[in-house]
């Protein structure tokens, strides 16, 4: 369906240059103000919508998005997820009589998770340093094992079992062609500043749920400690060595996905986050039907890859994830032309 181009106004209240900051959004003035702009800009609720558009932001959180957080998101730029969360703004606004509803997943972590550096320990007593990979010759030959510790928390005391459990994992992810076990810093942990909504974006979410009456449906993902969830609809492993389930895919965020007309995703980090949740995504629209592909959109500049210079550089698998992604029929767009310029909207 294709309808007249319309792009709104960005609000006067909205700032690029504070977008890589964190500061408290004022919610009642917001309020008022998205009814006071619906009002003006003739905005119906998204309960009248014929095309029916949700717009995934994933794991936009201080944590990555903010530099100095735990794990920033540089990019190629060396700012690329502030960038990105600039456009990421305008680009709601603009489009804020199109987007039916807006699903920002959350990374969710504690201390004792398998990817953080408290979980290992090797036979000096010392604990992996961040951004350490783990592989399964690493486990095998037990240059890293489950630190003692964790088992009361995590295993009710059952070392033996939890040191079994990881050598599983790491054979999981060999086996199945995944990144290698990443010791990645403390980050987007529960009930920290690093776990919010980059503020500029959570002020964008509020004033669309306003203007809107569309509810922002918040995913949370990543809170299980023994497996890393890079997407938010499947973790990465599933069950233990004897096939007892430890986690499941999200199968109720999945098919309302694939009910909406339009799925447009955008987030960090393209290489981690956004790739496997989009991996992900595209796996099952494949085992229902290959067509549906056609239905996504994939905001290219409005999400970066994970860059550490000197220790590591994912730009080339995310821009190959991002091909095999429109092969497959998936749209790569860029967020400065309105949504209903993009065919098939």
């Amino acid at each position: 369906m294709t309808t007249q181009v319309t792009k709104f106004p960005i609000p006067n209240f909205f700032n690029g240059s504070r977008v890589g900051e964190v500061w408290r959004v004022p919610y009642q003035d917001r309020a008022q103000q998205a009814q006071n702009w619906a009002k003006r800009h003739g905005i119906m609720p998204a309960g009248k919508d014929k095309t029916r558009v949700c717009l995934m932001a994933i794991d936009v959180q201080n944590t990555f998005c903010i530099p100095d957080f735990e794990l920033f998101v540089g990019g190629s730029s060396g700012m690329g997820a502030v960038e990105d969360n600039v456009r990421l703004c305008e680009f709601i606004y603009q489009n804020l009589s199109v987007i039916t509803e807006i699903a920002p997943t959350m990374d969710t972590h504690t201390s004792m998770q398998i990817f953080h550096p408290m979980f290992w320990i090797n036979d000096g007593g010392k604990h992996p340093a961040p951004m350490t990979m783990i592989s399964l010759a690493d486990v095998q030959q037990g240059l890293w094992k489950v630190n003692p510790g964790v088992a009361y928390s995590l295993a009710r005391g059952n070392y033996m079992g939890l040191q079994s459990f990881v050598l599983h994992y790491v054979q999981r992810l060999s086996d199945e062609g995944k990144y290698p076990l990443t010791i990645w810093p403390y980050h987007a942990m529960l009930g920290g500043i690093g776990h919010a909504l980059v503020s500029a974006v959570e002020e964008a979410c509020f004033f669309h749920a306003i203007a809107r009456h569309s509810q922002t449906n918040f995913e949370i993902k990543g809170g299980n400690p023994l497996t890393e969830n890079y997407s938010v609809l499947r973790p990465e492993v599933l069950d233990d060595a004897s096939g007892r389930p430890i986690a499941q895919k999200n199968s109720r965020f999945i098919q309302k996905l694939l009910e909406f007309d339009a799925v447009i995703i955008a987030g960090q980090a393209k290489s981690h986050c956004v790739a496997w949740t989009i991996d992900d995504l595209l796996t099952e629209i494949q085992a229902q039907d290959p067509k549906l592909a056609k239905k996504v959109y994939l905001l290219e500049d409005c999400t970066s890859p994970v860059v550490v210079p000197g220790v590591v550089d994912f730009t080339d698998q995310a821009n190959a994830a991002f091909q095999r992604f429109a092969d497959a029929g998936m749209h790569v767009v860029k967020s400065t032309k309105a949504i209903e310029s993009w065919a098939g909207i």
